[in-house]
């Protein structure tokens, strides 16, 4: 893959804001030895400095085709970004914490087209079930990823349990009398441009806002009635 070093270094220097950064132990390809490198997650594309200052990155990986998993290794917090092939360089980095090496492996575990394209999946099919079947959408979490067989870490993905009722004595809503949005009508099973198989993720989430924005606005006026 040829990348241009000009637009790399802009982009990996760019005020939006970052998937993740922070101070992690890099292992050298050749030593033993750790360098303490400032990385910084953009997209799929982690790059590392010399410091937090530093304007142009040393080096950056590029993370599709590989794995985030846990390993054994003479710093703490040890964690590996290891690629397929037989020649594939294996990166070895630690954190500083416990929490940061949780929140590294999580962030990277995501950070690759093939899970955002196994998210973007699950939507399409929710969505779809939910135009067949003509009902709202059940409040619910994505399900999570099969949990990998070379150790990675895996991710609690249970949805919390619903509150209880409040105790007595509890004060009242700040807002007494407001009611919730209605229900929303039953859908055709049609989708308003075509069909939900043949449509972009893009035109499902502009049809899906469309609705929750007519909703809303349908609430409001009835609330803001006498």
């Amino acid at each position: 893959m040829k990348l241009n070093e000009r637009s790399l270094a802009f982009y990996a220097t760019c005020d939006t804001p970052a998937d993740n950064a922070g101070f992690l132990y890099k292992k050298g390809g050749r030593h033993a030895a750790y360098h303490r490198r400032w990385f910084v997650l953009r997209g799929n594309m982690l790059f590392y400095f010399e410091d937090a200052a530093s304007r142009e990155p040393v080096g950056v990986i590029i993370l599709e085709g590989c794995t985030v998993e846990l390993v054994e290794a003479a710093e703490e917090f040890a964690f590996a970004v290891r690629f397929a092939g037989a020649r594939a360089r294996t990166y070895v980095l630690a954190a500083e914490s416990q929490a940061a090496m949780e929140g590294w492996v999580k962030a990277l575990s995501r950070a690759s087209f093939d899970y955002l394209r196994l998210v973007v999946r699950e939507l399409e099919q929710q969505l779809a079930a939910v135009r067949a079947g003509g009902g709202p959408v059940p409040p619910r979490r994505p399900r999570a990823l099969p949990p990998k067989e070379n150790g990675c870490a895996v991710w609690s993905a249970e949805t919390p349990a619903a509150p209880g009722p409040a105790p007595a004595g509890a004060a009242p809503s700040p807002r007494p009398g407001l009611e919730p949005p209605p229900l929303p009508p039953r859908r055709r099973a049609s989708a308003p441009n075509g069909p939900v198989d043949s449509a972009s993720f893009a035109q499902l989430h502009e049809w899906y806002g469309q609705e929750v924005r007519a909703l809303r606005s349908q609430w409001l006026r009835s609330q803001a009635q006498p």
